[in-house]
């Protein structure tokens, strides 16, 4: 059974596997504030390419570590493919503000090269007008 997607806090679910039918969280909302609340959403186990998680779309996963831990994995999603962004294995407790540097950075180089991007492709309808 899949859990529900609706928003939660990702703390909720840091100190537990994650729930079956689930390939991870989808980083719906960060806040600015280091070590404040990601917000997530599960995402649905699938083998189909149609499911892939979106360009500039971050999915956290994680497993239980032998040693007691969690083994954290961020995929980040660009246009032709998904690319593991960072992991950090064993984490302990509440992992959550470990990766919040590392997501929130990441979604705002996203954001800042999507504006630089438009800009330039105005910039060069323009010049060809």
């Amino acid at each position: 059974m899949t859990p529900p997607t609706a928003l939660f806090p990702l703390r909720k679910a840091t100190l537990r596997p994650m729930p079956d039918g689930v390939r991870g969280a989808l980083v719906r909302e960060v806040s600015p504030v280091p070590g404040d609340i990601l917000r997530t959403t599960w995402h649905p186990a699938t083998t189909s390419r149609q499911d892939r998680i979106g360009t500039g779309v971050l999915l956290l996963n994680w497993t239980p570590a032998s040693s007691g831990g969690m083994d954290v994995t961020t995929l980040f999603g660009l246009h032709t493919m998904e690319v593991t962004l960072a992991t950090w294995p064993n984490l302990h407790g509440d992992w959550s503000t470990t990766v919040h540097p590392t997501v929130y950075e990441t979604l705002g180089l996203y954001a800042a090269l999507r504006v630089a991007t438009d800009a330039l492709n105005l910039a060069n309808e323009h010049a060809t007008v």
